[in-house]
């Protein structure tokens, strides 16, 4: 790295662009972003409402950002929701010259109304690599278990399980004959307020084994992993804990402050929060309890529809960060 690169295995505070700029050509093989999605989402210290022509302008500026730092077998993911998944792709591939690997579909199935439209029940991961002949993806770390151990029951399973497919879905037992375990699924829970790994203090919060894919996937024990967009720190944290060294920059003090208190609290080889196998087991929660069949079932909750054709997420505009 150059004289006036940032420090590893820390958060930065400032803005992203300036604090990239210090980083050296190629000093990370991993970047994973969330960035504001321009929806209106209330942050602390930055306005997300730009002009279309504007948030695309900026988007453009930071993903080249990650392009030049990143080295020439680094890999690229971007979490986006549907008003810019398009335009960003574009602008990732036809310009700033990544290749697109895999576009996943995050699915979960609550936390969302809309009133005048389909409820939305999915965000978008692009898995971008620099080189597409030469990068990380280590196939082992991120296997599932198959259709004939899940459903079958079936002693002959590979017990190592298979590659996930493209579509990562929150609550698969809601849809029992909808997604099969071997077909393009991820079952990921969101990181809803009951739940005990949720930090309470930012909104938009990723789940930790959503990452863990990710990074196991993408990258080796020892590896540089930058996050643009600190939010609450998951990225950082899950880096921490899978024994990578990592770059985080966060705009909000306020924000990095909690992140390096998130970090300092966690050790290398710590577990990750959030269910192992989220198939096999579900999400623990503050107040949760397992119900037999002669408990009745509390009553589900009811989201109050809103006159804005965007939808509004529980919580959060946001799918959780």
């Amino acid at each position: 790295m150059s004289a006036n690169a940032l420090t590893l295995d820390r958060v930065h505070r400032g803005d992203c662009l300036d604090l990239m700029g210090r980083l050296a050509d190629g000093t990370a093989q991993l970047a994973f972003a969330d960035p504001p999605f321009n929806i209106g989402y209330d942050y602390d210290t930055y306005d997300d409402r730009l002009a279309a022509n504007d948030y695309l302008a900026w988007s453009k500026r930071w993903m080249a950002e990650v392009h030049r730092v990143l080295a020439a077998n680094g890999t690229f993911w971007l979490a986006i929701g549907d008003e810019y998944a398009a335009e960003l792709k574009v602008l990732a591939t036809r310009e700033l010259g990544f290749t697109c690997r895999s576009w996943v579909v995050w699915y979960y199935t609550f936390g969302v109304n809309c009133k005048q439209k389909f409820s939305r029940s999915h965000a978008h991961l692009f898995h971008f690599v620099k080189d597409p002949t030469n990068f990380t993806f280590n196939v082992d770390a991120i296997r599932v278990p198959s259709a004939r151990e899940l459903v079958y029951g079936d002693k002959r399973a590979n017990a190592k399980g298979r590659l996930p497919d493209d579509t990562w879905i929150l609550r698969p037992q809601d849809l029992p004959e909808g997604f099969a375990a071997d077909g393009d699924t991820w079952y990921f829970p969101r990181v809803c307020g009951t739940f005990k790994e949720r930090s309470g203090w930012h909104g938009c919060q990723m789940p930790e084994q959503l990452l863990g894919r990710i990074i196991r996937s993408s990258s080796l024990p020892g590896d540089v992993v930058i996050d643009p967009f600190g939010g609450s720190g998951t990225t950082l944290a899950v880096a921490k804990k899978l024994g990578r060294r990592f770059v985080g920059c966060e705009l909000s003090e306020q924000y990095a402050q909690r992140i390096e208190e998130r970090l300092a609290s966690i050790e290398p080889g710590d577990p990750l929060d959030g269910a192992p196998e989220p198939l096999k087991s579900a999400p623990a929660t503050a107040d949760g309890r397992r119900l037999d069949r002669s408990t009745p079932r509390r009553p589900r909750r009811r989201f109050k529809a809103t006159s804005d054709p965007q939808p509004t997420l529980f919580e959060t505009e946001k799918p959780a960060r």
